[in-house]
């Protein structure tokens, strides 16, 4: 997604009030049960699965490229947007995992935050497209020097 400031990857919106709607449904379920166990574990899910849409929706966007002169990364975090600029970010590069049964991709970023070192794991539900696109726009507006 373009923004004025920059290029921004987000979970898609649709997603997130799918995953609300499901946290919802499971709260009735568990209104609805007829029994305490099943209240409770069901109670829990929908807890867990409404935790997920709310930190999600907190993180947005999760990803920002500032091209230009000095390009930097912003990354939104549970406490706020970090910004990362270019001398901060040790390497980028993608990688793919199995999982299942089948290859996942990863975007991998490598960052100094005040004094320590991060490892920041992009996936396609955390960017909203093919980790490989978000890479390559990377890669052409400035972040080279740092990419894999």
């Amino acid at each position: 997604m373009d923004s004025p400031g920059g290029t921004s990857w987000t979970t898609p919106t649709a997603g997130l009030i799918a995953v609300s709607g499901g946290g919802l449904i499971l709260v009735v379920a568990a209104i609805l049960a007829n029994d305490g166990p099943s209240r409770l574990l069901v109670g829990l899910a929908a807890v867990a699965v409404l935790a997920m849409a709310v930190l999600a929706f907190r993180q947005r966007p999760r990803l920002t490229m500032i091209g230009g002169a000095a390009p930097r990364l912003i990354v939104g975090t549970l406490t706020g947007p970090k910004e990362y600029p270019l001398d901060r970010i040790d390497r980028i590069r993608m990688v793919s995992y199995r999982r299942i049964g089948r290859k996942s991709s990863m975007l991998e970023i490598d960052v100094r935050h005040e004094d320590s070192e991060r490892l920041l794991i992009f996936g396609r539900w955390d960017l909203g497209t093919n980790p490989h696109d978000v890479y390559d726009a990377l890669v052409v507006n400035g972040f080279a020097s740092v990419a894999d």
